[in-house]
């Protein structure tokens, strides 16, 4: 049976969505777009989500392989996490640049805007936290979210605005450097 935690699961989702940061990558998205680069919202939500549940479930067998334990994993989780975090306060590109491919909806949406390293070190991270359950169903809200983003990010931008879309990357970065700080103190002294 699983163990569905409605808190958990808005934790998990609010954290993957800062995380995914979405919201943050419309910018990049309709850049491409207006290159003539065609981004198929279903492919890339899709691909993004099987590689993120294939982390979910797979990883801890990946890091058992490289000798490495969920906790030193988590520790270095919340260091990028934190640094994600920076990066969307100050503006500071640490782990993205503006994708220069023409390919489509794989690289470079699904992998690595959506589905990358800061998404799935953050997955691994969360398992030293909560069920895998809960996790999974945050980052299931969080594919519908990317999907309607996707499928809806000219209109998104008439809405909000650039300027609401900094303020939107600003607030979601002080919540990552919060959720850094908390999960390596819960994993760093144990």
């Amino acid at each position: 049976m699983m163990d569905l935690n409605l808190k958990d699961i808005i934790s998990v989702g609010l954290i993957m969505f800062s995380v995914i940061d979405i919201i943050g990558s419309l910018p990049i998205i309709l850049s491409m777009k207006q290159k003539g680069i065609k981004i198929k919202a279903g492919k890339a939500t899709l691909t993004a989500c099987a590689l993120m549940v294939l982390f979910l479930y797979g990883g801890e067998k990946l890091l058992e392989l490289l000798g490495v334990d969920l906790g030193s994993f988590a520790i270095a989780g919340s260091i990028v996490i934190f640094l994600l975090g920076i990066e969307m306060i100050l503006g500071i590109p640490l782990f993205r640049d503006e994708p220069e491919s023409a390919s489509s909806s794989i690289v470079p949406v699904a992998f690595p805007l959506i589905a990358g390293a800061g998404a799935l070190t953050t997955i691994l991270s969360l398992k030293s936290q909560y069920s895998s359950a809960n996790i999974l169903a945050g980052i299931l809200i969080n594919i519908v979210l990317v999907y309607l983003v996707l499928r809806f990010s000219h209109r998104i931008e008439r809405i909000i605005g650039k300027n609401g879309i900094e303020v939107l990357r600003k607030v979601f970065g002080i919540i990552l450097l919060a959720i850094a700080i908390r999960l390596f103190r819960q994993n760093a002294f144990i």
